[in-house]
């Protein structure tokens, strides 16, 4: 690399664009350990922007399609009349691995993500994703015995943990630096859509025999759509020059196809007007040193390691807080609450998703406004609320099921608007080093659904073994205990680069 002419050119730019700003040491020859210059507002066309957003969000969507669906689909496989099958009387373990059985695939999906992710890159990975998302979706449905559907929900799980794994990375190293933020809260906006099209499936096929059948069958046409039309997207300008600095590529040959992927990224017709923001990555790359391939003890050091304890610490109490029981067990809840019809539980389950949606979009409008720590120190806070008022309702006010249904509002507009629901996934998005952001993020999602399969799994059981007011209250404790995290250890990244956040840390 020192003898080529692109490094030359490449250290003359850093001077140059170091001119006339004020360095942590003095000059440009210190480039090690001087901090990141900011970088000029990249131009873009907004239409051009739609679609490497859209297609990396179908996995998002397809991920909240089978919380809302599932919610749904366990009433109608439990129930005698309308299951269609023999056997429908599932125990409470039974139970907890029919909800949990995708998550147990996100767990190996995220694993497999860690190996793959920086071999295949973030475009191949998400057409992997449709395909075991495909497989998983039509092996559910029409699973003719427990074990099939248990297999079937595995695949489908594959496909969320690889899912959830590269639509941030795609996200967020092809958006504009303007509005990536905005771009990644919305994939959380198409998750929460997600759950609302499962909820409202559940409610249309929840006294249909079968009807769970439907409610899984019905997601075979979105995975399809994200296949194809990720098949048609370029791959990411950043990882094509990561690839080509760490010597897996020719560094020229990538530059060129950086520079194509870039125009169409951008919606630029002439490679000229972004053959310069390319030769700008190239030096960003160089200035945090990304030529050396990621090492798996790199990442427990240094600025990977503070990363790590961010983005795993929110992932982690994102989960524990009780947020799977609330969603996968909605209509459960509702139907104790005193909706005792599965129709009537399943409507409010609708109501529920349209306010995610509704505060998700909210949440997309503000997150770059206000800032991130502010809407998760105020946000987490209802959310400890909601959770005792959940609690108190089991315990003392069984004749008010009010309070479970303002508990639950409480619940979901605090998780979607101010907290983990918008911000958790931009931020572990944001805070990865380049060169390890592949192997952060997948030790961050693997950290997600690990948790988020523990806690739905365990939650019937534990129902069944402490009360469901006891297992709120706990719930509780934990989302004070993830304040004091949040307070002492979460920094705000409002407004920086994905480049100066890497060299805050």
């Amino acid at each position: 690399m020192a003898d080529d002419p692109l490094s030359n050119s490449t250290t003359t730019n850093k001077c140059q664009r170091a001119e006339g700003i004020q360095l942590q040491h003095g000059d440009c020859e210190s480039e090690s350990t001087a901090p990141l210059l900011l970088a000029p507002h990249e131009s873009y066309r907004l239409s051009a922007a739609i679609l490497p957003f859209l297609f990396p969000a179908l996995g998002g969507l397809l991920y909240g399609y089978d919380i809302g669906a599932t919610s749904g689909a366990t009433i109608s496989l439990k129930s005698s009349t309308f299951s269609g099958t023999t056997w429908y009387n599932l125990s409470s373990l039974q139970t907890g691995l029919a909800v949990s059985g995708s998550l147990y695939g996100a767990l190996i999906g995220s694993i497999l993500a860690f190996n793959i992710a920086d071999f295949l890159g973030r475009r191949r990975e998400l057409i992997l994703s449709s395909v075991s998302y495909l497989i998983g979706a039509l092996l559910t449905a029409a699973a003719p015995n427990f074990p099939i559907m248990v297999v079937g929900r595995f695949f489908y799980g594959i496909g969320i943990g690889l899912a959830m794994h590269a639509a941030p990375m795609y996200i967020a190293e092809t958006a504009p630096s303007q509005i990536r933020g905005m771009l990644i809260s919305l994939k959380e906006f198409f998750i929460v859509l997600g759950m609302l099209l499962g909820y409202i499936a559940g409610s249309l096929f929840v006294e249909v025999v079968s009807g769970w059948r439907y409610m899984y069958a019905t997601s075979t046409p979105l995975c399809l759509i994200m296949g194809i039309g990720m098949c048609w997207l370029p791959a990411s300008p950043r990882w094509l020059l990561l690839c080509a600095i760490q010597g897996k590529r020719n560094i020229m040959e990538s530059k060129e196809n950086a520079t194509r992927c870039l125009c169409r990224l951008r919606g630029q017709a002439s490679p000229d007007l972004v053959s310069e923001q390319v030769d700008l990555i190239l030096d960003e790359l160089s200035y945090v040193d990304q030529e050396r391939q990621a090492g798996f003890s790199e990442i427990f050091q240094g600025k990977c390691l503070k990363a790590m304890i961010i983005g795993c610490g929110l992932v982690f109490f994102q989960q524990v807080t009780g947020q799977p029981s609330v969603l996968y067990y909605a209509a459960t809840i509702l139907q104790s609450a005193g909706f005792s019809g599965a129709s009537d539980a399943t409507r409010v389950s609708v109501l529920l998703g349209l306010l995610k949606l509704i505060m998700t979009g909210v949440a997309v409008l503000v997150v770059d406004r206000l800032g991130r720590r502010p809407l998760l120190i105020g946000g987490v806070s209802g959310i400890a609320v909601s959770l005792f008022l959940l609690s108190s309702y089991y315990t003392l006010l069984k004749d008010a099921p009010y309070v479970a249904v303002i508990a639950l509002l409480l619940y979901v507009g605090c998780y979607q608007q101010l907290s983990f629901g918008p911000i958790g996934w931009l931020m572990i998005s944001e805070v990865f080093p380049l060169r390890l952001r592949g192997r952060g993020l997948s030790i961050a999602v693997l950290v997600n659904f690990a948790s988020n399969a523990l806690v739905t799994f365990a939650f019937s059981p534990l129902e069944d073994l402490i009360g469901t007011g006891i297992l709120f209250s706990a719930f509780g404790v934990i989302a004070v205990a993830s304040l004091v995290f949040i307070f002492f250890i979460v920094p705000e990244t409002k407004g920086l680069t994905l480049e100066e956040i890497e060299a805050s840390l």
